[in-house]
């Protein structure tokens, strides 16, 4: 009898054993296979280009335009970035934005193009924000409107860069639109001011000079007025030359 209890307690232990081992076996399995399961593509990060900056040499321009410079901040996390995390910041971007289009610009970049362009970012944001109320969003459409809008902030700042060197251009050329033709019509506010103080300031500039012209008579021309010119006798060969005589 003791014999057979031995038996069938190793037996036993031997069941519970092989059984302990198939469990830890399946778990093993089942986690090996939730390993290789691959990701949600909503929850994939997707690598953007970066905006194109303002120019560092006209940083000084834009330094105190603070709305502009947050929104450059708030990208920068855009550039590598899944559809779930860009949706979740769409809306506080899409308010920054908003921010942009109240605040006050400086005078220099309160033109039509620029505006345009920070409109065009708008709604570029707005389409960005709407897609967190569709269930059934796609990955792809979500990082397509990423980029759409981050190529919008890009062109806000390339429109920037532009309008300084311009500005910067004409102050360092001096311009007559009277002699190269000018049509002053197809200016924006900003270069047209700029061209019409050139303008008076060489207008001024010469109706000084000829006042100063005017009020100035050159002594040569006063003395050949009061000199008196006698016509010379053709000399024979055989005379003297005569002294001229005043």
């Amino acid at each position: 009898m003791c014999i057979f209890t031995v038996l069938n307690e190793i037996v036993k232990y031997t069941s519970l054993l092989v059984l302990l081992f198939i469990v830890i076996s399946c778990g093993n399995k089942k986690e090996s296979e939730k390993s290789k399961k691959p990701k949600p593509l909503m929850r994939v990060a997707q690598t953007h280009s970066a905006t194109e900056n303002v120019n560092p040499r006209y940083l000084v321009e834009v330094k105190d335009w603070q709305e502009l410079k947050a929104i450059d901040s708030f990208f920068v996390k855009y550039r590598n970035i899944s559809p779930n995390e860009a949706l979740s910041n769409a809306i506080e971007l899409k308010d920054l934005v908003k921010n942009l289009i109240d605040s006050v610009q400086p005078e220099r970049f309160n033109t039509p193009s620029i505006n345009a362009r920070v409109n065009i970012l708008y709604n570029e944001a707005l389409r960005l924000a709407d897609l967190t109320e569709i269930a059934a969003i796609k990955a792809g459409a979500v990082n397509t409107q990423v980029s759409k809008t981050m190529v919008a902030f890009s062109n806000v700042n390339i429109k920037i860069n532009t309008v300084i060197a311009k500005l910067n251009f004409e102050n360092e050329v001096d311009i007559n639109i009277d002699f190269i033709g000018l049509d002053t019509t197809r200016l924006d506010a900003v270069s047209k001011e700029t061209v019409f103080k050139k303008r008076e300031k060489l207008k001024s500039k010469k109706s000084f000079l000829d006042n100063s012209l005017k009020k100035r008579t050159p002594k040569a021309l006063k003395g050949d007025r009061n000199r008196t010119f006698i016509k010379k006798k053709p000399m024979s060969r055989t005379a003297k030359p005569e002294k001229e005589a005043y």
